[in-house]
């Protein structure tokens, strides 16, 4: 009876020894993730008061001891973007701390449980949202009103120069922004069809399509009237979506970004977007804030318009896991340490 017992044994053996390794890389993961998504920063919930509302914000500061920091007021690009932006800017955030910089976000109106909708927004609607969780934070003990400066990315691009119109700030972060709506979204249209090899006709057709649309546009047409031009298909535009379009569609910052010279304006810009013609920003970034010497351009080759590597963007797969155990390293090499040097030579030269 014994010896038939013994393969049986080992089987369970065998079974039980693989469960524990199975459990042991599991419980290694995890606490490799909890590491990786940990940072060296505090944060706190808090509520801004604007227009009858309230802003549902996160407030993140550095653990340097001192009694008032300096301040980043977050400003989100398209879409329904809540206040970590699904935790992607928490390495910026400790990037800004590790400068002793404080950062302010919020859940756009409408995202997150937050009052509101944001495609009900105008770029100056956003602007005085801005102006009111700066103008909220200069009123805290524990925020140095003279060092609060401004990071946006992509759409925000037509709303920085507004805020600093509203509001003295110090600073200003600009990532992959936009320089005019319709100019961005015809550039966005043609390097979209080269990436898929689109063919003359198709390019033809969708370039018509879009030149239909503009024509809309500049009609002030309603949603009913581009789902009939559109042949019945509206190709996911929503009625609120073509309200939102049709409130900016004409944002153009060249001029108000007059707003910005004498400020310290770091200009951003990928090298592999898609999204936005970032030469044309750049010669208009120059032309307009170069006289003062207040800009600052850095470029990141390997770079997609969110700043992350394209290598890890152009995967879907890649960017979870990356973003699961090794965060930091989702974005372009240099941009977290470009910033964290810009806003710490911003409190030395004060």
């Amino acid at each position: 009876m014994g010896p038939k017992n013994q393969p049986r044994r080992r089987g369970f053996r065998i079974a039980v020894w693989s469960l524990v390794a199975v459990l042991v890389v599991v419980t290694g993961l995890v606490g490799v993730v909890l590491w990786q998504n940990s940072y060296d920063m505090d944060e706190q919930r808090v509520s801004i008061r604007h227009g009858g509302h309230t802003l549902n914000g996160v407030l993140a500061t550095p653990r340097d001891g001192r009694e008032r920091h300096g301040l980043v007021v977050y400003v989100h690009g398209d879409g329904p973007v809540d206040a970590t932006h699904d935790d992607g800017y928490r390495p910026m955030w400790e990037a800004n701390a590790k400068a002793g910089y404080a950062s302010l976000s919020w859940d756009k109106p409408g995202v997150a449980g937050a009052p509101g909708d944001w495609l009900d927004q105008s770029m100056d609607d956003r602007a005085d949202e801005a102006a009111a969780a700066i103008a909220w934070a200069r009123a805290r003990p524990d925020v140095d009103g003279d060092r609060i400066g401004l990071w946006g990315a992509s759409q925000a691009g037509w709303v920085l120069p507004k805020i600093a119109a509203k509001t003295p700030v110090s600073f200003v972060i600009a990532v992959s922004p936009a320089i005019n709506w319709l100019q961005q979204g015809r550039y966005n249209l043609l390097a979209e069809l080269r990436a898929d090899n689109a063919s003359a006709a198709r390019t033809k057709a969708e370039v018509a399509r879009s030149d239909t649309i503009r024509r809309l546009l500049g009609r002030h047409a309603t949603y009913e009237e581009y789902v009939r031009a559109m042949g019945g298909d509206a190709d996911g535009m929503t009625a609120d979506r073509w309200g939102f379009i049709s409130k900016n569609h004409t944002a153009d910052a060249t001029q108000d970004l007059r707003a910005l010279r004498g400020v310290q304006v770091l200009l951003t810009l990928a090298g592999h977007d898609t999204n936005v013609d970032t030469a044309d920003t750049e010669r208009t970034y120059r032309k307009v804030l170069d006289a003062g010497g207040a800009l600052t351009v850095e470029r990141y080759p390997d770079a997609a318009h969110s700043l992350l590597k394209q290598s890890i963007e152009e995967s879907d797969l890649k960017t979870t896991v990356t973003a699961l155990l090794s965060p930091h390293s989702l974005f372009a090499d240099g941009f977290l340490d470009d910033q964290r040097r810009f806003l710490f030579e911003r409190s030395r030269s004060r």
